[in-house]
């Protein structure tokens, strides 16, 4: 269980740098530092998208429009943050019996 649990913590590392990766691309992106015409950028760009895109599309339903301002990003760290600090340590401590919940 604890290996599961050791697993789970470090695709969740890989999760949120690849949001990190992604949000900062698309700083260089917006602000033409690099352009998609680059066929690497560009298929960087595009796998980026298809990795998070799953995450923020239910994100995106719930939360309202800001116009070009997306938060869906910044909501997933939050989440996964919380998994990582505080639901994965307790699933932890209850499964060796060390405290409480």
């Amino acid at each position: 269980m604890i290996t599961i649990l050791q697993i789970l913590a470090v695709l969740l590392d890989v999760v949120w740098w690849i949001i990190i990766v992604q949000a900062v691309l698309s700083w260089l992106i917006a602000f033409n530092v690099i352009n998609t015409y680059n066929p690497t950028v560009r298929s960087i760009w595009q796998a980026l998208q298809r990795m998070t895109d799953p995450l923020y599309r239910p994100i995106r339903r719930i939360l309202p429009d800001f116009g070009a301002l997306d938060l869906s990003p910044m909501v997933v760290l939050i989440l996964i943050y919380i998994l990582r600090a505080i639901v994965l340590p307790n699933i932890a401590a209850w499964y060796l019996g060390i405290g409480t919940i």
